[in-house]
């Protein structure tokens, strides 16, 4: 028979946490798991202001513990009532819950996964007042896919490197959610090639019809981010698609890729 394995956690730790109560009320609200994430919070927001009163101040001042502070914060599972300590002189900027964050690390991703599978913001908000009993704002929710379309954008303008010895021009075949319905969409990525061998995506963009006149388009916003030149092309087949970069980037050397090449003979 094989033998158990160790566990992680000593199973008379988690006899002492649970001290006869039902395991089941562990994951229930308010349980449990509740309770270790506000200990384990608090612990590591007093570790942060004990690790920021022993390196001082930088003008000199004497700074000290000033009791703490109530903050309210939600979870992905409810929310939770943490005693945030303070100093004197209000320095104190924890690292783990900021000053002004209401949410735990980790909430933002679900409304953000929630919102990439398509569910509306409305949805969103009934999702989770019925799977973790929290209430949230339709503001909120909005606020939250909002910032993450701002770094998006900021993503998508980005300045570029001067020079790629590779950037290789393909497609991808993925299924989006558009107006309510599930579709195939090509999605269309240059995928540059750095000096030092690093890759790096240097756009993704999404275009009903895949042709000569839209890889113009794209070459052109190459150009004014920053690319001066690209050495090699490596590109499908694509009628009028070697013209496209040669008229933005006439040095370049445009390679049919290998993949195309054997499946074409």
């Amino acid at each position: 028979m094989a033998r158990r394995k160790a566990p992680s956690i000593p199973d008379q730790l988690l006899d002492q946490l649970l001290a006869g109560a039902d395991p089941k009320s562990a994951f229930a609200k308010d349980g449990l798991l509740d309770e270790l994430k506000k200990a384990l919070a608090e612990r590591a927001l007093n570790a942060e202001i004990d690790h920021h009163l022993d390196g001082g101040e930088p003008d000199g001042r004497a700074n000290s513990r000033n009791g703490y502070g109530r903050k309210t914060v939600l979870t992905d599972t409810g929310k939770i009532a943490l005693e945030v300590p303070r100093d004197r002189l209000g320095t104190f900027d924890p690292q783990l819950i900021a000053k002004y964050q209401r949410r735990f690390p980790g909430f933002e991703e679900k409304i953000v996964s929630m919102y990439a599978r398509g569910m509306s913001v409305r949805e969103i908000q009934g999702h989770l007042r019925e799977l973790y009993g929290i209430e949230v704002s339709p503001d909120l929710v909005s606020a939250v896919t909002d910032a993450v379309l701002d770094e998006v954008a900021e993503w998508q303008e980005r300045p570029l490197e001067p020079v790629y010895p590779l950037v290789f021009f393909d497609a991808l075949r993925v299924k989006v959610r558009d107006e309510g319905t599930v579709r195939n969409k090509a999605v269309h990525v240059a995928l540059g090639v750095r000096p030092d061998g690093t890759k790096e995506i240097l756009g993704l963009w999404i275009e009903q019809t895949e042709g000569a006149k839209f890889w113009l388009r794209v070459m052109s916003e190459l150009k004014n981010r920053g690319v001066e030149d690209v050495l090699i092309a490596i590109v499908d087949g694509l009628k009028g698609f070697p013209e496209a970069i040669t008229a933005v980037f006439p040095q370049a050397q445009v390679q049919t890729c290998i993949v195309h090449l054997i499946r074409n003979s």
